[in-house]
């Protein structure tokens, strides 16, 4: 089911991110979070495949707490919509991943997908990958929310 209007959408990512601050503010320990993290959104956004998480460590993004079906496990900076998101440090987003010359297939379901890097104190930590079964699913008003919802879980 995809959202109605901009409105919808936007009161639905206000009530997104006061869940998340919910969950937080109960619970410190960074799996955990980024468990129910991914959960919350899956559960959130219309039409999602995956909902999750990519860490940075030894120079690569290697999976971490997602929502979905099986996923590619490594991913090198520049490769793919999530290395390039993590290697320009930049929200990017796909109306439609067929078209896109760098995007990686790690699932046949997703059409269009929305990645915002995650950077603490100027070090990159991942990025939050997002994908949908629908092609054009995210905007401008995704990337807002999406990027303080990234914002809110750096800062616990």
């Amino acid at each position: 089911m995809a959202w109605k209007n901009q409105e919808q959408k936007i009161k639905a990512y206000e009530i997104l991110l006061q869940q998340q601050e919910g969950l937080l503010e109960i619970e410190s320990n960074w799996l955990a979070n980024l468990s129910n993290s991914s959960a919350l959104l899956n559960e959130t956004l219309p039409e999602t495949v995956f909902a999750g998480y990519y860490l940075f460590d030894e120079g690569e993004l290697i999976l971490g707490p997602f929502q979905g079906r099986v996923s590619c496990t490594r991913i090198k900076l520049g490769k793919g919509v999530c290395g390039e998101s993590a290697e320009k440090r930049e929200t990017m987003i796909v109306a439609n991943v067929k078209e896109h010359e760098n995007y990686i297939s790690c699932d046949s379901a997703a059409m269009s997908e929305i990645v915002v890097p995650m950077i603490h104190e100027d070090q990159l930590v991942g990025v939050l990958d997002i994908d949908s079964g629908v092609v054009g699913s995210y905007d401008e008003v995704d990337k807002e929310f999406l990027e303080a919802y990234v914002k809110l879980l750096l800062n616990h």
